[in-house]
């Protein structure tokens, strides 16, 4: 998400490329392979300077496992902004993301977020094509309940293989929903009870989002709160 300059129309300059080429050789260092991107990340200058960085190094694109998403149509001066996860629009979603990372096939492409207008028929029904067409590997979702995947996933022939959360010390119902059954601090948890059961008994990978926060443990002394510096101690 940091990659690809500011959240704007604005292009990606050479500094910008350094700036990725950087980060992704120092993650490769340390034995990082995975790269999660998104269609609107920096209005997808992400995607576009990751594929610049995939066009330069010959035999990046085979030593890693490339992720995206799709489904958040952002707002533009026609429009509000919106989730959509109808067929033509996660077709085409994808065939520009191919085009900006400089591939011809994405490793695992999750739905960014859940479309309750959407018809879950008609969202695996593109993602069976988009399979089919040797476009994408395997799919997944992301800030989804387990009764949300479980409605697509009974659409779907191809197996549902992540879900990504908000999941960190600073976001902890994921967890204490499982904690704090029959108590008094239930009622205040949102998170939908029986969604990591159902992805562990299903073998679906639980991806974190902002697990750090946006560097609310590592920032500047007098920036945290009263826990946060033993917090950042674990």
């Amino acid at each position: 998400m940091g990659l690809g300059g500011t959240w704007d129309d604005a292009p990606y300059t050479a500094a910008d490329i350094a700036h990725a080429e950087a980060a992704v050789e120092a993650a490769l260092d340390i034995g990082i392979t995975v790269f999660d991107h998104a269609d609107i990340y920096r209005r997808g200058k992400s995607e576009a300077v990751f594929g610049e960085l995939l066009g330069r190094a010959a035999g990046l694109r085979e030593r890693i496992v490339l992720q995206t998403k799709c489904g958040i149509r952002q707002a533009d001066g026609r429009r509000p902004g919106m989730y959509d996860l109808r067929s033509g629009h996660i077709v085409r979603c994808v065939e520009e993301s191919l085009t900006r990372l400089r591939t011809d096939v994405i490793d695992v492409l999750l739905l960014h977020r859940p479309d309750p207008l959407a018809d879950p028929q008609d969202t695996a029904k593109a993602l069976a094509s988009l399979h089919v067409q040797g476009l994408v590997r395997r799919f997944g979702v992301s800030n989804m309940s387990a009764a949300q995947i479980k409605e697509l996933q009974d659409h779907l022939d191809l197996p549902l293989v992540a879900d990504q959360l908000e999941m960190g010390l600073g976001s902890r119902d994921w967890v204490e929903a499982g904690v704090l059954v029959n108590t008094p601090a239930a009622a205040e948890n949102g998170f939908p009870h029986g969604t990591v059961e159902y992805c562990r008994a299903r073998g679906i990978q639980l991806q974190a989002w902002g697990a750090l926060a946006q560097g609310r443990y590592t920032g500047p002394p007098g920036t945290a709160g009263p826990l946060d510096a033993p917090a950042a101690e674990l």
